[in-house]
């Protein structure tokens, strides 16, 4: 009796955010891609891991559209969350990076993909946008930088916009993308310099800092074929705050372990496709060794979310009311 009485409560409060693990590994899926060609690999891991991101993207939709299904009054506080609303497009950013995993396999699945996660993705953008503006309940220190994942996350649109020959569209959603980037990146820094410190489970959302710079250099890069000023200023902002993360190293160790924890996952993984990428368009080695440090990085700390997070399930810790 007691676990039929579990089951629907665990689901109630299943979060949103969960979908930044699919974020997490689809970044770690493209980092073994592009390692792959650029660097004599001992094994072809990258189709491996990108059947497990698309089972695992499948399995947490088909849960969140029970919750949805079962406890619709749960998605929707979910919605109206200052924080939880900036969550819901990492549904639709996961579909438009499950498009550039799928290109490889089956071009047109891919592209299908990518137009649903496209579309979803823009109304997403307009639906936060508009409780913006429209809100009677943000204050200052409700903002974080995941902020940033409903209209920065157009960025991404172009990783595989330009593979299906989407050039318009991918310059549409690049240009939103970086107009709200530089917007919202004043705010944040402004909550964070004027107004009390974050709460410990949002410190992780600092590495979101990374992923804007780190995916527009990707995504421009795509856009005009090669590396110019512009690119240049994208990948070493992204560079500048990696470095500055990584001396807040054992800050973020002590934190207790949140799901939030998976926010470090992506943004490490952007930064470390746009080394792969620098190495491979300037040909320079301590590129290629920069981006080599980054994936072994990147590899160690999936394996410690992924660890942790299994270890935080098996013990309730996750899908439970917050504190």
């Amino acid at each position: 009796m007691s676990a039929i009485e579990e089951t629907p409560t665990r689901l109630a409060n299943m979060p949103v955010s969960f979908f930044a693990v699919v974020m997490g590994l689809s970044g770690l899926t493209i980092a073994w891609d592009k390692a792959e060609q650029v660097t004599i690999m001992p094994f072809m891991a990258s189709p491996y891991h990108a059947i497990i991101t698309v089972a695992v993207f499948v399995v947490l939709l088909g849960f969140y559209i029970a919750k949805y299904i079962f406890h619709r009054v749960a998605v929707l506080k979910e919605l109206h969350h200052p924080v939880r609303l900036s969550f819901f497009p990492t549904i639709s950013i996961c579909l438009l990076l499950i498009a550039v995993l799928a290109f490889d396999f089956n071009p047109m699945v891919s592209k299908y993909v990518w137009i649903v996660g496209a579309a979803a993705h823009l109304a997403l953008t307009f639906y936060v946008l508009s409780a913006w503006i429209n809100h009677s309940h943000f204050e200052i220190h409700h903002m974080n930088p995941a902020w940033f994942m409903p209209v920065v996350g157009n960025m991404i649109a172009p990783m595989g916009g330009v593979m299906h020959g989407y050039y318009d569209a991918s310059w549409f959603f690049f240009a939103v993308g970086v107009v709200f980037w530089l917007i919202l990146m004043v705010i944040v820094f402004y909550r964070i310099i004027f107004h009390n410190p974050m709460p410990d489970r949002l410190l992780p959302t600092f590495f979101i800092l990374i992923a804007p710079p780190a995916v527009g250099f990707i995504s421009y890069v795509q856009l005009t074929g090669g590396v110019d000023p512009l690119a240049m200023i994208l990948f070493n902002t992204g560079l500048f705050l990696t470095l500055m993360l990584t001396t807040q190293f054992v800050r973020f160790m002590r934190l207790k372990f949140y799901l939030t924890w998976w926010a470090y996952s992506f943004p490490l993984a952007a930064m470390t496709i746009a080394t792969f990428v620098m190495a491979e368009l300037s040909g320079k080695d301590w590129y290629h060794t920069l981006a080599m440090v980054l994936f072994v990085v990147l590899n160690i700390v999936l394996a410690i979310l992924a660890v942790r997070t299994i270890e935080a399930m098996l013990r309730n810790q996750i899908c439970v009311v917050e504190e």
